[in-house]
């Protein structure tokens, strides 16, 4: 693929840099495969996070899921985004550690839980009462608010990683959001 910029105004072909990268490894170039990691690594840690809520167990999360990109990257299809193919895959595993029994009990503050607090949450703002309600939620519920509040997905990116339509994705994300509402008015009272 060549990136021919003829009058950046009117017309620049538009490539995904991640396949190059992708070809690259599967000719054996195993820099390529670490620039993927360290291009994708935060968000992952951050999905991983969200949806275990507790660091170590993420990062160990984290450490699963691209030993599983680098021994399956020749399944990747390249008609997605290489970054929804991985964002499915650390959803999915995730998903799974948490499902397994893997998470300790053990409650991290949500600003810790998140590589990338919203922009408008500060220490002092910070609702102890989020990460608790986050915690009683299920691990798919916890990857749909993640992805969409925190990773800032659109609805078709999530259904994308989700393996869904868009329609499926804005109701499972509007049915989380109701779960969770659920969960924050029983923590605070």
């Amino acid at each position: 693929m060549l990136s021919a910029t003829y009058d950046s105004q009117r017309f620049t072909p538009s490539f995904d840099e991640d396949i190059i990268l992708v070809e690259r490894f599967l000719g054996n170039d195993q820099e390529a495969f670490q620039t993927l990691y360290e291009r994708y690594h935060d968000k992952v840690l951050a999905i991983a996070r969200g949806i275990l809520l507790d660091a170590e167990e993420a990062h160990d999360a984290v450490q699963e899921i691209f030993t599983l990109v680098f021994r399956n990257l020749h399944r990747f299809d390249r008609r997605s985004k290489f970054s929804t193919w991985l964002f499915r895959i650390a959803v999915n595993r995730s998903i799974q550690q948490a499902r397994t029994g893997k998470i300790r009990k053990l409650q991290v503050p949500l600003a810790e839980a998140f590589e990338h607090p919203a922009p408008e949450e500060s220490e002092s703002s910070a609702d102890p009462f989020i990460a608790e309600a986050m915690a009683k939620l299920h691990p798919a519920d916890r990857a749909l608010l993640t992805l969409f509040y925190w990773d800032e997905l659109s609805l078709q990116e999530i259904a994308d990683s989700l393996d869904c339509s868009a329609n499926a994705a804005k109701t499972r994300l509007f049915r989380a959001r109701e779960r969770f509402r659920q969960q924050y008015e029983e923590v605070s009272e």
